[in-house]
């Protein structure tokens, strides 16, 4: 692990020397990860969600956004076409939708895992921690808990009063589990600056994630934050270098929110020390409909085209896609 002062942190933070840390975070990653970059598919199975969140789309008071739910057959037939297509991993995502039982998500984690040879990854929100205990036993392998900011009274800010410290809580205890734990921030969110975002690479830093995700706010015209500007693609660029950097073994994803910014920007990120791309392989009649963002899943392409052109958005850069589960090298003593 690179061992950098806070003051050179901020130095590259503030884009001083991008070539210098792109170069350094491109060769760690390389030395850790050689080529390979991981696909993870991502089944998006409902755009229901009890949260207000100022940022995000499927905040519950957007009544512009059309709502669905998949039934279990439809999110099965989308996990059995990204197996298919040489995917390790599957994402099951939603909004935080409590219309799915505990039950549910714990037998559909069990039928995955009975058909495929895949690890499953859930990204389900704030659900209790007995439930996770419960997935966990039905063969989950990792959860995503994103922060997006790692100042309090930020977070309680653009997520409506709610407790960052309880969030923080459920990061741990997911560890203490047995998940893979993945988290992150948004860059460049209304209230961010160079401090903020710097606090955030440390403070993320030391929760020893397996996974951490940092990609630039892109507003959305149904939200609070609609007239806000967009986060910098080029910002982004530094906050996943620099964490790289700090977390040789961790895999960081290139977002989705950099394509929907400038297309070309997710692969400049997997030449800059990311390692992992999460194509969505939700259905096409629902795909355009999870509007976290504008931007977001913007075609209606099946599942086959939508990893085909993930890989080839791989091969292109000379990396070569990788069929494997993808798990962390965080504890690999390779740090």
């Amino acid at each position: 692990m690179h061992q950098l002062s806070k003051n050179t942190l901020r130095d590259y933070l503030e884009g001083l020397n991008d070539e210098e840390l792109f170069s350094l975070a491109a060769d760690e990653k390389k030395r850790i990860f050689g080529k390979e970059v991981f696909l993870r598919a991502v089944i998006e199975f409902s755009n229901h969600c009890n949260k207000r969140c100022q940022y995000c789309g499927l905040r519950s008071p957007n009544k512009a956004i059309a709502r669905y739910r998949m039934p279990r057959e439809t999110i099965l037939d989308a996990v059995d076409s990204a197996a298919e297509n040489g995917v390790g991993t599957i994402v099951l995502q939603s909004g935080d939708d409590f219309w799915y039982s505990t039950e549910f998500i714990g037998d559909l984690v069990k039928e995955i895992r009975s058909r495929h040879d895949i690890a499953v990854t859930l990204s389900v929100g704030d659900r209790g921690i007995d439930e996770y205990a419960y997935w966990k036993e039905c063969g989950a392998d990792r959860c995503l808990v994103k922060l997006e900011t790692t100042n309090p009274e930020l977070y309680s800010k653009l997520r409506m009063g709610e407790s960052f410290a309880q969030r923080l809580e459920r990061v741990d205890a997911l560890r203490r589990q047995g998940y893979e734990v993945g988290s992150g921030i948004i860059t460049g969110l209304p209230g961010m600056d160079i401090e903020t975002t710097l606090n955030d690479i440390l403070y993320l830093s030391g929760l020893a994630l397996d996974m951490i995700a940092a990609g630039p706010f892109v507003p959305n015209p149904q939200t609070p934050l609609a007239n806000a500007p967009s986060g910098s693609i080029a910002l982004s660029h530094r906050v996943t270098a620099l964490l790289r950097l700090l977390n040789p073994g961790s895999n960081i994803p290139a977002t989705s929110a950099l394509t929907a910014l400038n297309p070309i920007s997710q692969g400049e990120a997997l030449l800059r020390g990311c390692n992992v791309l999460m194509p969505s392989v939700t259905p096409e009649e629902h795909r355009t409909d999870y509007t976290i963002y504008p931007g977001k899943n913007r075609t209606h392409a099946t599942a086959a085209a939508s990893l085909n052109a993930a890989k080839n958005t791989i091969q292109s850069l000379d990396l070569v896609p990788s069929s494997s589960k993808g798990f962390s090298k965080r504890k690999d003593n390779v740090q």
